[in-house]
């Protein structure tokens, strides 16, 4: 079992700035591949960001590509998502969550992850 914790969401006006982290505990941290995905109301959950075991290898949804970036600490057991550029479409619960093994391939489904957070709300005002 792993727990999944987010913070560092939170209010900021367009074009701002702002750095998720997700801290997790249980299982072999490194372990796991990790990933970020956002659900606005009334829509899917959908990708943002993955990182493999090592943190060697990220792939980004398209609409974050450049602005985004996601990291981890394995030493901390925390994976990080720094938002940058922030958009109003950007607003979102974002969610942390944990896949057993060490690539990223396939990572971009709901249903390929194994563990999730609880989420934290970040809202980009225009």
């Amino acid at each position: 079992q792993v727990q999944l914790v987010e913070s560092g969401g939170g209010l900021v006006q367009a074009g701002g700035s702002l750095r998720l982290s997700c801290a997790a505990s249980g299982r072999t941290f490194s372990s796991y591949a990790m990933g970020w995905f956002r659900q606005v109301p009334g829509k899917e959950r959908e990708f943002v960001a993955a990182v493999s075991w090592s943190g060697g290898s990220t792939y980004y949804a398209d609409s974050v590509k450049g602005r985004f970036t996601i990291s981890r600490d394995n030493a901390k057991n925390t994976v990080y998502l720094q938002m940058n550029s922030l958009k109003p479409e950007d607003t979102a619960v974002y969610y942390c969550a944990a896949r057993y093994g060490t690539h990223i391939f396939g990572m971009t489904t709901r249903d390929a992850m194994d563990y999730w957070g609880k989420g934290t709300l970040v809202t980009v005002s225009s």
